[in-house]
């Protein structure tokens, strides 16, 4: 059912200095930061040979990447992202085989501008599960 990764996702309390770190010390090829309201977030992406890593923000006192950071100051990997063929076929058939779906099961469109849905970190051996539609 899951395809490549497609991103890993690290929550950071300061998006500059997290940004400047990736293309000044590791020479990376950072983006500019855009801000995704629906998710409460200002993402910045960093291109790999591979894959990407996206760094996360808070948007707004109510973003979940503020909690996150109230409970881990220093930051950290917030989620792992899988690309699927299609995410309605696999919302449904993870949640027959009784995985949760995290907010209302409907896909959201995600910074990449395709669906995406979450998937509980219960389910997933402690790990919060992010699927986009390639």
């Amino acid at each position: 059912m899951i395809g490549r990764l497609n991103h890993v996702a690290i929550a950071v309390p300061d998006l500059e200095a997290a940004s400047a770190l990736y293309a000044n010390t590791l020479g990376a090829d950072v983006g500019t930061p855009q801000d995704e309201p629906d998710h409460g977030v200002t993402v910045v992406f960093i291109t790999l040979p591979n894959t990407k890593i996206e760094l996360l923000y808070p948007l707004g006192d109510d973003s979940p990447i503020a909690g996150f950071l109230a409970k881990n100051p220093a930051g950290g990997i917030h989620h792992i992202c899988y690309e699927v063929e299609d995410i309605i076929a696999a919302r449904d058939k993870l949640k027959s085989d009784g995985a949760r779906v995290l907010g209302t099961g409907e896909p959201k469109i995600g910074a990449h501008g395709k669906p995406v849905l979450f998937l509980h970190p219960k389910d997933f051996t402690g790990t919060l599960v992010e699927l986009e539609q390639i």
